[in-house]
């Protein structure tokens, strides 16, 4: 009896199915139209399962107000991720509300993670910060004598500061020339090794530290820097050796040059300091398997051979420096 349906929903306190996926459709379809690039893309994606009956995930068919404020999120995101954004200054502007973000940051995160295959190695912070959005506005730590020229043609050295310096992320956005007085350039991905290198192989050496991924802002230092770095001078990446720093080699390569090299780590460096490796898991061999491709790691497949045989990977903080 079709025409007792609605007085029976009433009766339940329900809202029929289809109408709760028609009301999210006519929302994803009206804000779809001011979206672009991966956020478009995301929404479509979630609009061909909504049409397929399937589930609309992560758009919620029980929550409205859940649905409203995810896709506002997606509208305000900066459009320049070059400009860092406090977590509590965009949820400010967006919602009135400095803390209404946090309950959205994992699923914009994930969201914006399956729309970028490149991005598909990193963590949800790190996710959000190639978007311009960070818990606090950072810092780029570089030792060495390094020369920025930003873009009124202020030059800033800073071979005076020991051991390190910590610049604006802001400001290493915002360079135009980038110049280093070193025998070698050397990236590192932990601060702990950044400071080891430091303070055992510190003579000719300029260092950066990249804090795991490279953020939008060391990539663009670093692109300046290898636009004017002398051929004989060695740009380097040390990281871990496991799949996460091969994969820093791998973006480094091709977000910024292809000139860098990776710095301890090889066979040699892994077989020395066995005894401080960790095993490899069954996502880590996937993985690495994965890298074997990677038209930008050709070199160090012999490497990632080698950990497969083995089984192990080695974080930096164990290879000895200086000794």
């Amino acid at each position: 009896e079709p025409e007792r349906i609605e007085p029976l929903y009433a009766l339940v306190g329900r809202e029929p199915l289809s109408r709760r996926r028609e009301r999210l459709r006519a929302l994803l379809l009206t804000d779809r139209t001011h979206l672009d690039g991966w956020r478009k893309r995301a929404v479509e994606r979630c609009l061909v399962r909504l049409d397929a009956g399937k589930s609309p995930a992560p758009f919620d068919l029980d929550d409205d107000g859940w649905n409203r404020d995810l896709l506002a999120a997606l509208l305000a995101l900066p459009d320049d991720a070059m400009e860092e954004t406090p977590y509590r200054v965009f949820s400010v502007r967006v919602f009135n509300d400095s803390k209404r973000f946090d309950a959205l940051k994992g699923t914009v995160a994930r969201l914006a993670r399956g729309q970028r295959p490149e991005w598909r190695a990193l963590s949800n912070r790190e996710t959000l910060r190639e978007l311009g959005l960070v818990a606090n506005p950072g810092h780029v730590y570089l030792y060495g004598r390094w020369q920025l020229v930003d873009q009124e043609g202020q030059v800033t050295s800073l071979g005076e500061f020991h051991p390190s310096v910590g610049i604006p992320a802001a400001l290493a956005a915002r360079v135009q020339r980038v110049r280093v007085d070193a025998a070698r350039v050397v990236c590192v991905e932990n601060l702990t090794s950044f400071y080891e290198l430091v303070r055992h192989e510190g003579e000719g050496l300029a260092a950066l530290c990249l804090w795991g991924n490279p953020s939008p802002a060391s990539r663009h230092l670093l692109r300046r820097l290898a636009g004017d770095l002398p051929a004989g001078v060695p740009l380097l990446l040390w990281a871990d050796v496991d799949y996460g720093g091969l994969n820093i080699l791998a973006q480094l390569r091709t977000q910024v040059s292809p000139r860098f090299a990776p710095y301890r780590m090889d066979c040699d460096t892994l077989d020395a300091h066995a005894r401080w490796a960790h095993p490899l898991s069954a996502a880590d061999g996937r993985r690495l398997a994965r890298l074997k491709r990677h038209p930008h790691l050709a070199d160090v497949v012999g490497l990632i051979d080698h950990m497969l045989r083995r089984g192990i990977k080695l974080e930096q903080e164990a290879v000895r420096v200086g000794r």
